[in-house]
């Protein structure tokens, strides 16, 4: 008898923590930033980080880091993009004959070289601050955490080589970034993870677009969670990467879906960037420089296209 009630207490006691374990799984911190906090780890920019970044700047060389986007463009599952060019008027107006091409943008914002917000993510309907989908969710724009909401990003932006690491022209899908691949790979290039820094790693994927999408939209390798928590300890404000995923897919566990997309913006705030092109930076050894990017602000958006710029 004794043994069946210390059975059950067991199943009891296993029960409870599990229960315990799964909610404080699902749980959101609270922003450092304050309740009303929307725009996360970017908090962390101010006049005397632009200044040091401006310091990077010696050669006055600039480098676009976005992506040309057009309908053939390789994206995320039921995304696709379109443009509509036209004629609204097709008369001359005026003794100057003036007539103007306008232009319809049809389609998802999330095609090409995008910046994907904290309203983007979140964990079970629950995303950063603690702000419910249920409470800022409208079919014209989110209430709460829309890009809008950001300041320009200005600010010491980072590459690293993680082709060279792995000694690959396009580093296999499902590939982990761990910690200590990430520090050797700094060390190697003479560099250091700040707080403040926007993080970009080179893996060679994008040059499967166009070529190869099937392979493209299939996988990518990129950082695991423990990098992830690694870099948010950090102080970073934005991370990106060359492909679309940013982290590792296959994941490096199958039963989670997108973890460290989701815990970049609901534990640290911190903005993902991805198909971003750090080809030429790669190649000129750029591994430091002043990172700038000015998105569109469209009202209540989760996810724009970007073109940031990275100068030298």
């Amino acid at each position: 008898m004794k043994t069946i009630v210390n059975i059950l207490r067991t199943i009891a006691l296993t029960a409870t923590l599990f229960t315990a374990l799964t909610t404080n799984a699902q749980q959101v911190p609270t922003s450092p930033y304050g309740a009303d906090d929307e725009i996360g780890a970017l908090n962390l920019l101010n006049e005397e980080t632009v200044l040091d970044a401006v310091k990077l700047v010696k050669k006055g060389k600039v480098y676009r880091l976005g992506m040309v986007v057009n309908a053939q463009t390789a994206a995320f599952r039921h995304r696709y993009f379109h443009i509509e060019t036209l004629q609204p008027e097709t008369a001359a107006a005026g003794s100057n004959k003036f007539t103007y091409v306008d232009d319809q943008l049809i389609g998802w914002t999330g095609v090409g070289s995008q910046i994907n917000g904290l309203a983007h993510y979140g964990r079970d309907n629950v995303h950063y601050n603690g702000y419910k989908v249920e409470d800022f969710l409208t079919v014209s724009g989110v209430k709460k955490l829309g890009l809008e909401k950001l300041p320009p990003i200005v600010t010491r932006g980072i590459v690293l080589d993680m082709r060279s690491y792995y000694n690959q022209d396009i580093v296999k899908e499902g590939t982990v970034f761990t910690v200590e691949d990430i520090e050797k790979v700094a060390k190697k290039q003479g560099i250091e993870i700040r707080k403040g820094d926007v993080v970009l790693f080179y893996t060679g994927w994008t040059k499967l677009m166009g070529k190869d999408d099937k392979r493209y939209l299939a996988g990518g390798p990129g950082i695991g969670t423990e990098a992830a928590h690694y870099l948010g300890k950090k102080g970073i404000v934005a991370a990106g990467a060359d492909n679309w995923s940013f982290e590792a897919v296959p994941h490096e566990n199958s039963e989670l879906s997108f973890p460290v997309n989701q815990m970049m913006a609901t534990e640290y705030g911190v903005q993902v960037l991805e198909n971003i092109l750090v080809d030429e930076l790669v190649e000129d050894k750029a591994w430091e420089f002043l990172f700038v990017l000015g998105h569109p602000l469209y009202e209540g958006s989760t996810q724009v296209q970007i073109n940031p710029v990275a100068i030298k």
